[in-house]
């Protein structure tokens, strides 16, 4: 039984992107139906209410959008698609301006009552907001009491399973979704539809983001023929808890402001070692402090549990514990403390710089689709600067929503859609209840992912270990088909839900590995130990891969340099490491470094 749903606008995904484009859709045009439809509870799930560092902005005097736009560009490793990056800087000044004004965020401040700019790793000037180190659970709270207050048609607990496209392909027609509360089938037909549902680099031993986020939105696109860039670019922080097997807090990141704040990295043998590998020691990028304690923990000179310790204690233990009360809690719980001792830490899988190819506008291939959040890619290039998460969802999802409820036009009928694909997806969906092999527990299957991802697709990469990795995915995914689950009612059945998360987590690992494959140089996150060269910046290019008749194809797309090419800079006497140098202003126009 298949139930269907008209609406006008169709935003799957609640986190920022997702929140800020309701809100601006129904402030836009308020005479628009909109749905927004969400795997979990509005508000109550995905990675935004995670955050803790802050939002990247450029307010204060030692910095500028030009200096936020060249630490952005220099971060990403030159691949990040410029107009995107400078929208985002641009933009995140007006739209913290209404989290706090508009929306009711409060956001830590100064004695003057000017907004408090925390350091991050890796930017050469203050630039992060922060509410102490809670900020994600203040932007969303306050979002989802605005986006509560509106009349939005409000589908909880709805899994999307498939986007749909119009019958002639042309156009999205709509998405198919599953009610995980009764397990019926629903397809919501829609003008636009806005992907918001989320990366979530899930499948690696370690990982930040919340278990049930599992690639959805970018497994759907890949199998409508939708382009995805930068796959290979996944950002591992370097600092996450390491409290053994036995517990989910394992993986959960002490954020980028210890580091930032003067903390230290430890070895086994308790010595510093980030200054062995870049000149700004625990400052550095994560993928280069990632690396620095996987190399470390390739030596055998780890803790008791295999990893590295961060120390906070020399700044002071009153310090610490004011100015990260959360984190403090946290390593307590684990049995660590933060404040006066060391807290064991390692690499953690915590963002995917890669995703859905998009313009400035957030529209994608596919007339009437749309993406925010990490969903879309192209704005990090090879490596995220922390702070530059929540900032990008928030700016782009309220973008899409602007332009969705501009171009939507009420006067023409809802597209029809492809039966096809919609009974394609049901039968994929139903296929674990029909399977006759020997039953297998899906999460010692996600476990072996985990394991695959870790150790063949990981931190450091080479060509044996990536093919060896594609093997074991492929027969993964024969286990996995073949694996029956059970009972066969799907009325909140988390087993079947389970095995659809790990079948699109398989898919995009599948493409991590594509791309990781064909990029034969080593760029921001991405590093291979045959190709440990980086290549000529003025050759950048990015990866792009698609779902064809004989798998995944993977081409690489020249860079466009269209605002600043490597050499040239908008800030007077930018280096990466200045802390404070005056900007030059202006409008983005590149002159030579």
């Amino acid at each position: 039984m298949l139930r269907t749903l008209d609406t006008d606008i169709l935003i799957l995904g609640s986190g920022g992107a997702g929140l800020l484009a309701a809100i601006h859709a129904q402030r836009q045009n308020p005479e628009l139906q909109i749905t927004l439809a969400v795997k979990g509870l509005i508000g109550k799930c995905g990675c935004t209410r995670m955050v803790q560092g802050g939002y990247n902005v450029a307010l204060s005097e030692a910095d500028s959008v030009e200096r936020h736009f060249m630490d952005s560009i220099v971060g990403g490793k030159w691949l990040p698609d410029q107009d995107l990056a400078w929208k985002l800087c641009e933009t995140a000044v007006e739209r913290v301006h209404e989290l706090e004004n508009e929306m009711g965020c409060f956001f830590d401040r100064k004695a003057d009552g000017t907004l408090d700019h925390k350091a991050f790793a890796g930017q050469t000037a203050d630039r992060t907001v922060h509410k102490g180190d809670l900020t994600g659970i203040e932007i969303i709270n306050r979002l989802m009491e605005q986006a509560l207050r509106l009349p939005l048609q409000k589908l909880e607990e709805h899994r999307a399973l498939a986007l749909v496209p119009s019958r002639d392909g042309s156009r999205i027609a709509g998405v198919l979704l599953v009610d995980m509360r009764t397990g019926e089938f629903v397809l919501v037909r829609a003008r636009a539809v806005m992907l918001g549902t989320g990366g979530g680099p899930t499948m690696y031993r370690y990982y930040t983001p919340s278990g049930e986020k599992s690639m959805d939105g970018l497994a759907m696109a890949l199998r409508i023929g939708l382009p995805l860039r930068d796959m290979e670019m996944v950002q591992f922080h370097p600092t996450g808890l390491l409290a053994g097997k036995d517990t989910r807090m394992t993986g959960t990141v002490l954020e980028e402001g210890l580091r930032g704040a003067g903390g230290y990295l430890l070895n086994g043998d308790g010595e510093r070692f980030m200054f062995a590998h870049d000149e700004r020691g625990e400052r550095a990028t994560r993928d280069i402090v990632s690396r620095a304690i996987y190399d470390e923990m390739r030596r055998g000179n780890t803790t008791p549990n295999g990893g590295v310790c961060i120390a906070m204690s020399h700044l002071g233990v009153d310090l610490v514990r004011q100015k990260f009360k959360g984190m403090v809690r946290r390593c307590a719980d684990c049995g660590f403390d933060l404040a006066a001792g060391r807290v064991e830490v390692v690499p953690t899988a915590h963002y995917l710089m890669g995703g859905l190819v998009c313009d400035t506008e957030t529209a994608t291939g596919m007339p009437g689709l749309y993406v925010a959040g990490e969903d879309a890619g192209g704005i990090h290039g090879a490596n995220r600067l922390g702070g530059n998460g929540v900032a990008n969802s928030t700016v782009y999802g309220g973008i899409a929503g602007e332009v969705m409820a501009e171009r939507v036009d009420l006067a023409s009928a809802l597209a029809d859609a492809d039966q096809d694909v919609i009974e394609a997806a049901i039968e994929h969906a139903r296929r674990p209840f029909s399977a006759s092999g020997e039953r297998v527990n899906v999460n010692d299957l996600r476990e072996k992912l985990m394991d695959i991802m870790w150790e063949d697709v990981g931190v450091i990469r080479s060509a044996d270990g990536i093919r060896r990795g594609m093997q074991r995915l492929a027969a993964l995914r024969d286990e996995l088909y073949a694996s029956p689950i059970g009972s066969e009612d799907r009325v909140f059945n988390q087993t079947w839900h389970d095995w659809l998360n790990l079948d699109n987590l398989i898919e995009i690992s599948e493409v991590i590995a594509a791309a990781s494959l064909a990029r034969e140089n080593s760029r921001g996150a991405h590093y291979r130990e045959d190709f440990p060269d980086s290549g000529s910046l003025d050759d950048s290019y990015f990866t792009v891969v698609r779902r064809g008749d004989a798998g995944l194809d993977v081409v690489n797309e020249p860079v466009q340099f269209t605002i600043i090419r490597p050499g040239e800079t908008l800030v007077e006497g930018y280096t990466e490491t200045a802390p404070q140098i005056g900007h030059s202003g202006g409008q983005p126009t590149g002159s030579a470094a």
